[in-house]
Parts: C-alpha cells; sequence; structure tokens
C-alpha cells in the first residue's frame, strides 16, 4: 500500500444529491452548490493542498426539504442539516465548533 499526503486539517462531507435537489441554494445569489459556496467563503485551496477537505459525496439518506445534509468528519456523530440560503458563516461557525 502507498499512501499519499494532504494537508487537510479536517473533512467535511456535503450530500451531492440534497444539492442537486436544491439546485444551488448558496452564495451571494443563491444559486451555488452548498460544497462550492462553503470552499470559496472558507478560501480553501484546491484539492489536497486545502487545509479542509469539503468533499460531496453521494446520497446520505437523510433527504431533507429545502436543506442540505452535512457530515463533518470530526463529529461523525452528529449530522447537520443545512437550510437552503442559510449564511455561509453560520455554516462555518457550526463547522467550527468542532476541533479540526
Amino acid at each position: 500500500m502507498r499512501t499519499v499526503r494532504a494537508d487537510w486539517a479536517g473533512t467535511v462531507l456535503v450530500c451531492r444529491k440534497c444539492s442537486k435537489k436544491l439546485d444551488g441554494g448558496f452564495g451571494p445569489k443563491g444559486k451555488t452548490p452548498l460544497a462550492k459556496a462553503l470552499r470559496r467563503f472558507l478560501a480553501l485551496g484546491k484539492g489536497r493542498k486545502s487545509s479542509l477537505g469539503v468533499v460531496e459525496v453521494k446520497c446520505l439518506g437523510i433527504c431533507p426539504k429545502n436543506a442540505v445534509t452535512v457530515v463533518d468528519g470530526a463529529r461523525p456523530a452528529e449530522w447537520m442539516l443545512i437550510d437552503r440560503g442559510m449564511p455561509l458563516d453560520e455554516v462555518a461557525a457550526a463547522l467550527a465548533r468542532a476541533p479540526h
């Protein structure tokens, strides 16, 4: 087995199916998917060189109405339901509560 180094201090999993159902829902115009909007808001680098991994995954099986399911890798027992249009500073604050 080989390994590849990454600069990630933590990982955030964002449900791709929830994001697709909302057809965006975040960012200044409300048309950006949560994962992309969060990466921009936090000014994260690209890929493995980023300080935090924001990864879109297949359906997580919760399927909330008008929200996106998010799992913070530091708190896998607490899944978050991020409502459409929630300010990104509030989303970042919720993620920051966990030690990364």
